[in-house]
């Protein structure tokens, strides 16, 4: 991918920091706060010069909500409004939506006629929301851009289906000025599609690194204290799953797989689960069967807890066995130095897994090629030149790179003059 997406770098916008003049201002469209897409337009804002504001459906994120998947109810513990203008449709406290599932656009275009937008950006079309959204956005006659997890390979669907969704979706991005792709396989679906070249730009999926501490001196400072807590010795080696207790997700495949291990590499193993879900209470029951398997689990974990149990982890495991158009946590991992084991349903194992060097891709379901990985990767454990391989291999997958191509995207669309 590191070829082409030079070629599409070549739209580049204005130096950051450079002023530009008339000023014009970026819609968004969002179904609520992301703390990952949050960061990305305080930069565009900040560093860009393109004033943005977010129309958000409902501020659940914000309040707090259930998650169906993790089954917990929680709420973001960061500033999710600062940096930004932003506008809610709604507010969970009034009646308003509780997840992404209930979130409608009741409002969303009487609040464009009063924006009055340069360009707006949409982020999806999954939920209902998204599809709404896009239709309003193009009734403003301004241009659209798109940047969502476009993707061919998460879900399998039949030849009638496919055919279906492909015609669709070809005359939705049509309508779009630009179109985002957020790694590769998001790029190929565009150009599967017969999106041109010219109307694509790189705009990495990514994670804020401000609430982490991810260098050799974190390390150093993190490693033993975690594990110490742990209850897990120095020498041990760690497994981080870290993502919702789910089946499709597949923390259970990964304890199936350690259990797998040669007697010796078994017994000093620990298997550290990060997160929650319908899943959690049978993964313990599961790594008791004969031969037992260490398991520890530390529930939810909000983004600033987490540098000291990747610092503790020698590898991550993302084994999902669909349904996964990227995953960030691999993102994490590797920003603080931990290769990882992922299956190839996995959206980000062709951008950010290399074989034998940053970890191993295995095919999703198969524990046997699960536990063949693990194994591969033993070797990637421990070494600080590994460390300095996964850090820079996720460098170019940034916030700053993020927000780089949204605005290539927005001056390429949107007439603009330099001062």
């Amino acid at each position: 991918m590191h070829s082409s997406t030079l070629s599409y770098r070549e739209k580049v916008p204005p130096q950051r920091g450079q002023s530009v003049s008339p000023g014009g201002s970026l819609v968004v469209i969002e179904t609520h706060p992301i703390q990952y897409h949050v960061p990305v337009y305080r930069l565009l804002q900040r560093e860009f010069g393109i004033p943005v504001t977010v129309v958000y459906g409902s501020d659940f994120s914000i309040a707090g909500y259930h998650d169906k998947e993790f089954g917990s109810h929680f709420a973001w513990d960061t500033d999710l409004v600062s940096g930004y203008s932003s506008v809610f449709l709604s507010r969970s406290a009034d009646g308003g939506a509780k997840n992404d599932r209930e979130v409608d656009t009741s409002g969303l275009e009487i609040t464009l006629k009063r924006l009055q937008p340069q360009a707006v950006l949409c982020v999806g079309y999954s939920p209902r929301f998204h599809w709404q959204a896009f239709t309003s956005a193009c009734r403003t006659g301004k241009p659209v851009l798109f940047r969502a997890e476009t993707t061919d390979h998460a879900i399998h669907r039949y030849p009638l289906k496919q055919w279906f969704r492909d015609t669709v979706l070809r005359r939705l991005y049509t309508k779009c000025s630009a179109l985002l792709f957020v790694g590769s396989r998001s790029r190929d679906h565009y150009r599967r599609l017969g999106i041109e070249d010219d109307r694509l730009f790189f705009s990495p999926y990514c994670v804020d690194t401000s609430p982490f501490r991810i260098d050799e001196e974190a390390r150093g400072d993190l490693r033993v204290p975690a594990r110490r807590e742990l209850g897990i010795g120095v020498d041990e080696l760690v497994i981080v799953f870290s993502g919702k207790l789910s089946r499709r997700k597949g923390p259970d495949q990964l304890v199936e797989a350690v259990r797998q291990f040669p007697a010796k590499t078994r017994d000093r193993t620990v298997v550290l689960m990060i997160g929650d879900g319908e899943l959690r209470d049978g993964l313990q029951a599961i790594a008791s069967r004969t031969p037992a398997v260490k398991i520890r689990q530390v529930g939810f974990q909000h983004q600033k807890n987490l540098s000291r149990f990747y610092h503790a982890a020698d590898l991550l495991v993302l084994p999902s066995l669909h349904s996964e158009t990227w995953g960030l946590v691999v993102n994490e991992a590797l920003h603080h130095g931990v290769p990882a084991v992922v299956s190839n349903a996995v959206g980000c194992a062709p951008d950010l897994i290399e074989a034998g060097k940053t970890g191993e891709i295995f095919s999703a379901g198969s524990v046997p090629e699960l536990t063949a990985a693990l194994l591969r990767c033993l070797k990637l454990t421990g070494t600080r030149d590994v460390r300095s391989r996964c850090r820079a291999k996720v460098e170019n997958y940034s916030t700053a790179s993020a927000a780089e191509g949204i605005a290539a995207a927005y001056y390429a669309v949107v007439p603009h003059h330099l001062s």
